[in-house]
C-alpha cells in the first residue's frame, strides 16, 4: 500500500563519544524512507538546495523509494544541523541549525502522490504539515511527528493538525509538555482527546508506549543493543519501521499496531549502531527478522 513521507533532507555534523561525522547525510525523510523501504514502497517528498552534495538516487538505489517528489531549488541552501551527544547519549545538544530550504514554502506534491493511503508528516511547522495534508485525497492513516518548539510557539496550529491526523508520534519530553502531565500513560490519554486515535511515545533506551483511544495499551522495551555510536535519526527510523509495516500490511488494528512498534524498535537499533545511514544501509530484512525474534524472546514470559 502506498506510503508517503514528507520531511527534511539535511547536511549533518554529529559529535558523539565515538567520533565526529562531518557534513554527513541526515534529515527525517531520509532516515524514515530508508527504514520504511524494508517493508513497503515509499513516496519521498522533500526539497534540497543547490549545495546538497548527496546523490539521493545513488543512495537509495535498489530500495523501494520513489524520488519523483524530490525538489531541487537552485537558489536555495539545504537544511543543516550540527549536534553533539554526551554520556548515555539520551538527548542531542543542538550546536547550530540553519533551516534554509525548510523555512521556505513546502515542495509541490506530484499528482500521482495525492492518492497515498498511508502518510507520515515528519517534524516541521504544523501549518506546513496541514498544507501538505490538505493536498491528499482521503488517506487511510496519517501519522505526524512534532517537537517542543512547535508545542511552545505554535500550539494553536498544532492543535488544528491533531484534529486531522490518526496518530501522533513524539518523545516523552514532548508528550509531557503537550499534555501538561508527567505520567506518560495519562499524557497519552490526554493527547488523544485533542484528536489522534493513536499516540506513540518514544522513551529512547527505555522503549516506547502506544495507546489507542479505546484504552488499549502496549509497552515495549528497547532492543537490547550493545553498540550505540550515534542516536541521530533513531526516532525517524522508528517511525519508518512503524509506518512501513502498517502500510505493507494495509491494516491498523491494534494487533498490527503492536507489531509495527516492535519492527520500528528493531530498525532503530540498527540506525544507532553507526553514524548517518551506515547502520541501515548494511542491514537486510533477514537481519531485522532475526532481531525481532530476539526482542520477542527477551520480552515474553
Amino acid at each position: 500500500m502506498s506510503l508517503l513521507v514528507t520531511g527534511s533532507i539535511g547536511i549533518d555534523t554529529v559529535k558523539t563519544p565515538f567520533g565526529v561525522s562531518k557534513d554527513c547525510l541526515g534529515g527525517s525523510a531520509v532516515y524514515f524512507s530508508m527504514a520504511a523501504s524494508f517493508f513497503t514502497p515509499v513516496r519521498f517528498l522533500g526539497a534540497i538546495g543547490a549545495d546538497c552534495p548527496f546523490d539521493l538516487k545513488k543512495i537509495f538505489k535498489g530500495k523501494k523509494v520513489d524520488l519523483n517528489g524530490l525538489e531541487l531549488r537552485h537558489t536555495s541552501k539545504t537544511f543543516r544541523w550540527a549536534g553533539s551527544y554526551q554520556g548515555a547519549m539520551n538527548e542531542a545538544i543542538t550546536d547550530f541549525v540553519e533551516l534554509n530550504v525548510l523555512a521556505e514554502e513546502p515542495p509541490q506534491m506530484p499528482e500521482e502522490y495525492k492518492d497515498s493511503k498511508f502518510v507520515f508528516l515528519a517534524n516541521t511547522a504544523p501549518n506546513l504539515q496541514i498544507q501538505l495534508l490538505d493536498q491528499l485525497h482521503k488517506p487511510k492513516f496519517v501519522a505526524a511527528d512534532t517537537m517542543n518548539l512547535w508545542i511552545n510557539n505554535n500550539l494553536a496550529d498544532l492543535k488544528q493538525l491533531l484534529k486531522k491526523i490518526d496518530c501522533l508520534i513524539l518523545n516523552e519530553t514532548e508528550a509531557r509538555m503537550l499534555a501538561n502531565e508527567h505520567n506518560l500513560i495519562t499524557a497519552a490519554a490526554k493527547i488523544e482527546k485533542l484528536g489522534p486515535t493513536v499516540v506513540v511515545i518514544k522513551k529512547g533506551e527505555s522503549g516506547s508506549i502506544i495507546r489507542q483511544s479505546d484504552g488499549q495499551l502496549f509497552v515495549l522495551p528497547a532492543y537490547p543493543a550493545t553498540v550505540v555510536k550515534d542516536p541521530t535519526g533513531a526516532g525517524d527510523s522508528f517511525a519508518g519501521g512503524f509506518m512501513g509495516y502498517l502500510a505493507g500490511q494495509n491494516k491498523t488494528d491494534f494487533a498490527t499496531l503492536k507489531k509495527a512498534v516492535a519492527y520500528g524498535t528493531v530498525v532503530a537499533s540498527f540506525t544507532i549502531s553507526n553514524f548517518s545511514l551506515k547502520g541501515l544501509t548494511k542491514t537486510t530484512k533477514r537481519d531485522i527478522e532475526k532481531r525481532l525474534n530476539t526482542l520477542r524472546k527477551t520480552t515474553t514470559f
